[in-house]
């Protein structure tokens, strides 16, 4: 891929920025072939907003706290977008619901990662969720976003088997260190033009997908 074909992507954030770290750290390393052109944070104290200004990125905070009516922050992180003007935008612990006109906008074009392997437990607190009901995998999903909650079209997962005894926070610990290896990945098989959405379905190499690529935590 040449430089003036590099894929543009925004990253949305609301916190710490691990996984935008990581794919900041894919990038600079070249794979994936892409331009992160901004990182937008609801929270202007987010310490993502840092990581981006240590990479020479452009760090954009819309701070949800100071406007009176969400339309008005709706209406000026659409703006804040438009002017990065990506090709691809990555929610990366972004913590707000985006209105349904901001994500068909961007539909096919926004990705999001969600910690479970959906479409099981949609929604907060998985981990424990997935403890409590006796699970005995879990994991995390790349999926490109619809309007309906943690229901779009999943494209790749990381699975681990949870572990006899196993606590929340070691759950987490586990299944965090799949997101960032497999969000790079899935950005880069979009920037290599290798995954598309086509209607509700991913198409990987001009092929459907009949169910999400899924990588296995390998044993230490």
């Amino acid at each position: 891929m040449t430089a003036a074909k590099r894929l543009r992507v925004a990253v949305l954030i609301s916190g710490s920025g691990t996984n935008l770290q990581a794919i900041i750290d894919a990038a600079a390393a070249g794979d994936p072939e892409i331009d992160i052109v901004g990182v937008i944070s609801d929270r202007p104290k987010a310490y993502g907003l840092e990581r981006a200004a240590n990479a020479g990125i452009t760090a954009m905070p819309v701070d949800f706290k100071s406007f009176d009516k969400r339309a008005d922050f709706d209406a000026a992180l659409a703006d804040k977008l438009a002017e990065l003007a990506p090709d691809l935008v990555v929610l990366a612990g972004y913590m707000r619901i985006l209105p349904a006109a901001t994500v068909n906008d961007y539909r096919g074009r926004m990705l999001n990662i969600h910690p479970s392997l959906l479409p099981d437990f949609p929604g907060l607190d998985t981990y424990a969720r997935a403890l409590a009901a006796g699970k005995k995998s879990h994991g995390t999903t790349v999926h490109f976003v619809t309007p309906e909650l943690d229901s779009g079209p999943a494209i790749i997962q990381y699975r681990v088997h949870i572990r006899d005894q196993e606590t929340e926070p070691e759950l987490r610990q586990r299944v965090q260190a799949g997101e960032y290896l497999i969000y790079p990945q899935a950005i880069g098989l979009i920037a290599a033009g290798r995954v598309t959405l086509d209607g509700d379905s991913v198409c990987l190499d001009g092929k459907p997908l009949e169910q999400p690529i899924i990588i296995e935590e390998q044993p230490c």
